[in-house]
C-alpha cells in the first residue's frame, strides 16, 4: 500500500533549510531566509502545532527587518559618508531576533521530540 506524501512536512523541512542555507550570506540570503520563515509558519499553520503564532510572529520581525535593511542599503548604507546616522540600524534589528528565535525554537522543539 502506498504512504501518503505529507506535503505539509516537506514545506517544512524546506524552510528549515532555507533558513540554514540562507545565513551564508546575510544580506542577499535574506531573501532564502524570509521564504525558509513563512514556509515554517505556513507548515506549522496548516498542522495546528501550538507554536504557529510564534512562527508568524517571527516571520514578521523578519520582513520588516529585511525590508529596511534594503531600504537602507539603498541610500547607502550607515556612517561614513552616508547621510543616515548609525541609529536607523535599530530598523535592521528585528531581522536577526527573528531569526535567532526561529532557530532557537526549532531547536528547543527537536530536543523535546527526542524525549
Amino acid at each position: 500500500m502506498k504512504e501518503e506524501i505529507k506535503w505539509t512536512r516537506i514545506i517544512y523541512i524546506m524552510g528549515v533549510i532555507a533558513l540554514i542555507i540562507g545565513v551564508l550570506d546575510p544580506l542577499e540570503g535574506s531573501v532564502i531566509i524570509v521564504a525558509g520563515s513563512a514556509l515554517v509558519a505556513l507548515s506549522t499553520y496548516i498542522t495546528h502545532d501550538r507554536h504557529w503564532k510564534i512562527f508568524l510572529l517571527t516571520t514578521v520581525m523578519i520582513v520588516i527587518g529585511v525590508f529596511f535593511m534594503f531600504y537602507f542599503s539603498s541610500f547607502g548604507g550607515f556612517g561614513g559618508n552616508s547621510t543616515l546616522s548609525w541609529w536607523w540600524s535599530t530598523l535592521i534589528l528585528p531581522y536577526p531576533i527573528g531569526w535567532l528565535t526561529v532557530i532557537s525554537l526549532l531547536i528547543v522543539r527537536d530536543f523535546k521530540k527526542k524525549r
